[in-house]
Parts: structure tokens; C-alpha cells; sequence
């Protein structure tokens, strides 16, 4: 029977390594740290990118009971940044060149059992010309460090390695499950194995069971199972993702392991006229995420990570998200399993394309993603191109090869940004940034592919640096910002024969000196760095049935000296309302509709207010007085929501929230605080840059500096645990409020 040690506590951290130190018995001095952890806290911005690029080490001491000397020990990374040299006791285990899959050892050899053995990790943080995505210019940073999560897995001599669930039948009563299950036999002799597999739903309830058996050869073996009239299924889909956990274990006289994960029942096929879940056509609206964050680069934990998919299917309320450019966190992809957000992942790379033994470790990481991922759900398609580079059939035929030798039940495709290159994949996905502000809004599917006929289609960014707008820029700006995405996703659902789009991207990111502004931040996302949204994000937001949220957000920051001639109009209002009334002053209060001549196709067209809809003298035309504005949006001739907007806008309230007031002590953990000044309606004060002070008191620290500065009138910041369980008060105190206290507790 398996039995799981997580190492993730108490590791010994020397930032500078220094040759031999791993064969060094006692450090005299180190830094006491737990994982994930970046190999250096950085600045939010304005640093340099050589900051995180070294050579660190780390060690852990770890106490090998007895009771494990006759089993296997199976040492698993989840992720080091970008080269790890694994030892036990000083003795080299191995090597791993990628920073984003997750790679294993047997190390039962090394092990000495009933006493302490040494762990040590050499972390080579430099970007290395032969590990991808190296070897050119790559618009983000890869911070360095052991920022995912590490275990010791002591095992029978025989257990199951890996196994991969497929759902069959679904259309019909009787479902099945087909499962290739991967068994590592060290016992020296082949035998017959008895394999029980249990299905339970999100209740633990059984709702199945079964028996098979199935002859197991010596070493690592794939073996075939099928079990069949599984009845009373629900189908996971966006909006009622609904997970099963099966356990599969294999039984002997002298070995028994159980393999457990979490599965869905769905099928996904992307065609020439669409994107299909479970046969029915969904048009593909996403955000492409980058796993980074201020101050701590990667290393967030499972809550962090998990955050970022509830802020996507939940505020943003996109259905897809892709995993650029690199495949991310196993609890953002558990965490869009489990709320119906489905995900197009990719293999690490950004343009450049290395040697031959380069492009051997890029299929290798094909094959490392897909063994990870493939019972996920949410996942979709495969990305087996690296983003946007040159053809390269040969190599790239092997990536698709790769692919499709793992994982026959999903399709693959290959992010480009060029025209008429060799489709080698299944779909089609390109990167579009036609859209400059004027009339051609995306590419004819044809004019890209420069094929005869139509194929899968999917387009895979789209505005990002055509267009980089931060979240304190001027009003024109950010309207501009918001009807470029508008006008996309409007042309996306024009044309039948596009899957869908995804929008550069949800989050700001660090990035070279090479591009991005020169404080080395790309303000391409919809949302800041801390997760905070600017007017975009309501772009999303606003796509979604009332029934849900309805949404009312003006692009505006209500003043009449804020654009280049002054007054608001046109006004653009952000809302998935049926129809708004504005009312401004002591006028009498107008019933507007949605501009859906102006964007036909999309499924919530916005509000905009110009010149042929209010007379410039209505609204205040330049010397006369400005008034406050109050809009109401309506649902089936009711008031569903209210937005008032201040004439004189006052700083009136510092709120202060976090998304979490309970954390756990075991392991790390961390939770993001949000502070927004408000005025007296509730609006956030855009250009209020108040500076915040913190103080934490009790088991916890704070992520990065503790003097902020508002930014677009808000900041956010992340605590995180300290492997303790109490309570952590953060007070938070300001020129101009009152100070506050927030309270979380660390159970």
C-alpha cells in the first residue's frame, strides 16, 4: 500500500551555490524556507531580470522510518525553475532540464533506513540555451526556484505507475470507462493482477463498482482494462461540471496500491463549423493566464492558484482559458476541473526554436504534460507548437506524434502567428493581432490558412501589445482598451467557422527589458498584476446571463475635464442589462438600449450614449455646472442594478478585503488582501494614490513591501502562513482614513 510523505516544510536554502556543498554533511549557516518558494523575492517593477538568474541550493533532512526498507521510494517534482541535480546523501540521483513539468526518481538505493537522510537540490535559475524555452527573446520571465510542490512515495514492488481514464458511450444509458493503467512490477516475476476499481460522485456516494483482472509482465507494463454498463451519469459540461473520483486498486498477497483521481464525462471536438461539448456547439470566449505574480514570481500555492480560475469563470466569466505558454499549476487545472472552465494547454516556448537536442527535450515535455494532465476534464486541446515560431515539419511532426501516442481522445493544435503554414495538427489556432482600431477586426479563416477548404479554427490572442493600457490611464484609453476586445469577440461570434477567441490576456506580467514598458511590466492584461480589474475586464464580465450577475460598469471615470475635448460622450456602459435608464442631473431620466447595430453578434452588446441619443446641452455642455449621474439597469422590465456617479467624487471609505479568512497551518498557504478607496457611492477613486501602510502581527508575513502605494485607487497584497496555527492581524493605516485591522485564522 502506497503511503505519500509531502516534503514540503522546513528546507535549507543557500541563495549562492558553491561546488561540492551538496556533499557537505552540516551547512554552517542557510535560510530556513518552505515550498513552493521563489529563489528571491523581487521587486513589483523596474528590476533588473538578472535578479532571479543563479545558482541556488537546497536541502532537506528526512527521517526514513523502517517499516519502508522493502518498498520503492519514488521522489516527485512538481516544478523546479529551469535545471535541477537531484542528490540523497551526496550520492547524484539525476537531472531534469524544464521548469514546468514535473519529473520523478527511484531513489530506494539511496535511502538509509531508520536514520536521517540528506536531500539536496542544485537549482540552476539561468536561462540555458538548451532547455526550452531558451535560447532567444522571450516576452516573460521565468523566475527560478523549487515552486512547486515536492513528495516521497513509498510504494509495494508492485504498483500502478500512472493510468489514463477514457469515458466511452456517453450518449448512451450504459456508460464505460476504458482505462490504460501503466504497472511497475520490480518483484522479478510476471503474475495475474486483481484490479477493483470504486467511481464515487461529489457526495462519496458509490456509484459504481467492478472487478478485472490482467496479466502483469515484469518492469513498467500498460495494461487495458474496460468496465462497462456504468448507469445514472451525469455529463461534466461548463455549467454543471460534474466530477467522479475513481479509485482503481490492485490487489495481491504481498502488494496491494490504489490509484485515485478525479474524472468527467464529456467529449470535445473541435469541427470546421465550431467548437462541441458533449454535441453541443459552444462558441469559445477566453483569456490567455500567465502563472506570475508580483513580488513571488511562481511560487504561490494551491489557493493562489486556484484563485486565478474562480476569477476567470467567475468575474471575467470566460468559458476557456489557455495555459500560456507553458503548462501551469495541477491546482489551476483541479480548480477549473472542478467549476466547468475549460483549458487549452501547451508545452513551454516562446519563437525560438534550438538544436536538435533542444527539440528532443520539447517532445519529452509533450509527453510529461499530457501524462500529468490527461484525465483532466477541463483540458481540451493540446498545444504541441512552440508559440508563434517559424515551421518546422519535422519537429513538429514529432510533437504532434507525441501527442497523439499518449492521448487519442483529445485533438491537438499549435499556436502561430504566421500566415500559411503547415497544418499538421488538428485545429488551426492562430494568433490574430489584425485589429488596430480600424475596420478589419480578425482574419478570414482562408486568408490565414491559405487552404482550399475550411478546417478547426480557433484564434489564440488577440490586442495585447497592440494596444497596452494600464489600469490609472487616461479615460480615452481605456474606452478604446474596451472596444477592441468588444469588436473581436463581436467578430468571433460572427463567424460560424471560428471556434472562438482568447484575449491577450487576463493579467498583467513582468517581463524582459525587450519588451513590455520600461518598468519591464506588459500592461496586456484586463486585470493588473494583483488581480485588480481595469474597464476590459467588464468587457468579459458583462457576457453572461443577467440570471447569473447582471453587470452595469461605465467606462468612465466621470469628469468632464478627463478626455482631450472634455465631457463623456460617447459613454460606453458595460452591461448585460435589457435596458438602462440614465439620468443625469435634474433631467428627466432616459431609457437607453444596447447598441446592437454596432455589434450584432455579440450576446450582450454595450450601451453607448453619443451625441444622436443625448444633446451635448443635457449632459453639461463646457462652463456649465457638472452633476452626478445615476443609471439603472432593467431585466424583464425590473431593476436588477444601480450605478451612481459623484459630481464631486470625495474619498469616503477604505475597503479592505481578503479572499480568504481562514487559511491552514500544515503547509504553506496564502491569501490575497485588496484595499480600494472609495468615494462616497462606492466607486473606486481612480487617481486617489493615498500611501498604505501594513503591520502584521501574529503567524504570518506579508508578500513583498510593507508601504504601498495605491495604484488606479487600489493595491493588493498576499500573506502567507508560516507553518503555524493562530491568528494573523493585518492593520492597515493611511493619511487620510482611519486605521483597520483585518483578522484571519490559521488552522
Amino acid at each position: 500500500m502506497r503511503e505519500k510523505l509531502r516534503l514540503n516544510n522546513n528546507w535549507q536554502y543557500i541563495p549562492n551555490y558553491i561546488e561540492g556543498m551538496e556533499k557537505v554533511k552540516q551547512w554552517q549557516s542557510y535560510e530556513l524556507v518552505h515550498l513552493p518558494h521563489s529563489n528571491i523575492e523581487l521587486p513589483y517593477h523596474y528590476f533588473d531580470e538578472k535578479l532571479y538568474q543563479f545558482i541556488s541550493c537546497y536541502r532537506l533532512p528526512i527521517q526514513v522510518d523502517k517499516k519502508y526498507t522493502h518498498k520503492i521510494g519514488i521522489l516527485r517534482f512538481e516544478g523546479v525553475m529551469a535545471y535541477a541535480k537531484v542528490f540523497v546523501n551526496g550520492d547524484y540521483i539525476g537531472e531534469h532540464k524544464g521548469g514546468y513539468t514535473p519529473f520523478e526518481f527511484d531513489i530506494s538505493h539511496a535511502l538509509v533506513f531508520g536514520k536521517e537522510n540528506m536531500l539536496t537540490v542544485i537549482v540552476d535559475a539561468t536561462e540555458r540555451e538548451d532547455i526550452p524555452p531558451f535560447g532567444g527573446q522571450i516576452d516573460y520571465l521565468t523566475y527560478g526556484g523549487i515552486y512547486r510542490q515536492v513528495s516521497l512515495t513509498f510504494y509495494d514492488k508492485l504498483y500502478i505507475q500512472n493510468a489514463q481514464i477514457k469515458t466511452n458511450k456517453l450518449y448512451q444509458d450504459k456508460k464505460e470507462l476504458e482505462i490504460d493503467v501503466y504497472t511497475h512490477n520490480q518483484t522479478a516475476l510476471e503474475t495475474v493482477g486483481e484490479f477493483k476499481l470504486v467511481m464515487t460522485d461529489d457526495h462519496n456516494h458509490v456509484v459504481y463498482e467492478g472487478n478485472k483482472q490482467l496479466d502483469i509482465g515484469k518492469d513498467i507494463q500498460k495494461g487495458h482494462l474496460v468496465f462497462e454498463d456504468i448507469t445514472d451519469i451525469q455529463l461534466w459540461d461548463i455549467h454543471n461540471p460534474k466530477l467522479y473520483t475513481v479509485s482503481l486498486t490492485l490487489l495481491g498477497d504481498t502488494y496491494e496500491d490504489t490509484f485515485t483521481t478525479k474524472i468527467g464525462f464529456r467529449e470535445c471536438k473541435f469541427k470546421e463549423d465550431g467548437f462541441y461539448l458533449n454535441n453541443k456547439k459552444i462558441k469559445l470566449m477566453g483569456l490567455n493566464r500567465h502563472q506570475s505574480y508580483p513580488y513571488n514570481g511562481y511560487a504561490m500555492p494551491k489557493r493562489v492558484q486556484e484563485k486565478d480560475a474562480d476569477i476567470l469563470k467567475h468575474e471575467c466569466h470566460v468559458n476557456l482559458v489557455r495555459t500560456a505558454h507553458y503548462p501551469q499549476s495541477v491546482h489551476f487545472l483541479n480548480r477549473c476541473d472542478e467549476i466547468g472552465l475549460l483549458v487549452f494547454e501547451e508545452i513551454p516556448g516562446w519563437q525560438h526554436i534550438g538544436d536538435e537536442a533542444w527539440q528532443k527535450i520539447a517532445i519529452n515535455h509533450v509527453g510529461e504534460m499530457i501524462q500529468r494532465d490527461w484525465n483532466h476534464p477541463s483540458i481540451i486541446l493540446w498545444g504541441v507548437r512552440i508559440n508563434e515560431s517559424m515551421d518546422n515539419d519535422a519537429f513538429y511532426q514529432q510533437t504532434n506524434d507525441a501527442a497523439k501516442l499518449y492521448d487519442t481522445t483529445r485533438q491537438t493544435g499549435g499556436v502561430r502567428c504566421i500566415e500559411n503554414s503547415a497544418l499538421l495538427e488538428d485545429v488551426y489556432t492562430m494568433n490574430d493581432f489584425v485589429h488596430d482600431g480600424h475596420d478589419m477586426v480578425l482574419r478570414n479563416q482562408q486568408d490565414v490558412t491559405h487552404l482550399d477548404h475550411q478546417v478547426p479554427y480557433l484564434v489564440t490572442e488577440y490586442n495585447g501589445h497592440m494596444y497596452p493600457t494600464k489600469k490609472f490611464d487616461q479615460e480615452e484609453r481605456q474606452m478604446e482598451h474596451v472596444l477592441r476586445h468588444l469588436r473581436v469577440q463581436n467578430a468571433s461570434y460572427a463567424m460560424d467557422n471560428v471556434s472562438g477567441a482568447i484575449g491577450w490576456c487576463a493579467f498583467d506580467y513582468n517581463t524582459h527589458k525587450d519588451f513590455g514598458s520600461g518598468d519591464k511590466i506588459c500592461y496586456h492584461g484586463v486585470m493588473d498584476m494583483f488581480r485588480t480589474k481595469k474597464f476590459a475586464a467588464y468587457a468579459y464580465g458583462s457576457q453572461v446571463s443577467p440570471d447569473v450577475e447582471p453587470v452595469l460598469q461605465p467606462v468612465t471615470f466621470w469628469a468632464r475635464g478627463e478626455r482631450s475635448i472634455g465631457g463623456v460622450l460617447p459613454l460606453v456602459i458595460l452591461t448585460n442589462c435589457d435596458y438602462i435608464e440614465f439620468k443625469y442631473g435634474d433631467f428627466p431620466a432616459k431609457k437607453i438600449y444596447p447598441s446592437k447595430s454596432m455589434f450584432e453578434s455579440l450576446p450582450y452588446p454595450p450601451v453607448i450614449i453619443d451625441e444622436t441619443i443625448i444633446n451635448p446641452s443635457e449632459i453639461g455642455e463646457w462652463g456649465m455646472l457638472w452633476e452626478d449621474c445615476d443609471i439603472i439597469g432593467f431585466v424583464d422590465n425590473k431593476k436588477v442594478i444601480e450605478k451612481k456617479l459623484a459630481k464631486s467624487p470625495l474619498p469616503t471609505d477604505l475597503r479592505i478585503q481578503a479572499d480568504d479568512s481562514t487559511l491552514h497551518a500544515e503547509e504553506k498557504d496564502a491569501t490575497r488582501i485588496v484595499i480600494e478607496a472609495l468615494d462616497q457611492y462606492g466607486n473606486l477613486m481612480p487617481f486617489y494614490n493615498e500611501c498604505i501602510h501594513l503591520d502584521l502581527t501574529g503567524v504570518g508575513r506579508i508578500i513583498g513591501p510593507e508601504v504601498l502605494t495605491l495604484v488606479g485607487g487600489s493595491i493588493a497584497f498576499w500573506v502567507e502562513t508560516v507553518n503555524k496555527k493562530g491568528s494573523i492581524d493585518i492593520h492597515v493605516s493611511s493619511m487620510h482614513f482611519d486605521k483597520q485591522t483585518l483578522s484571519i485564522t490559521v488552522q
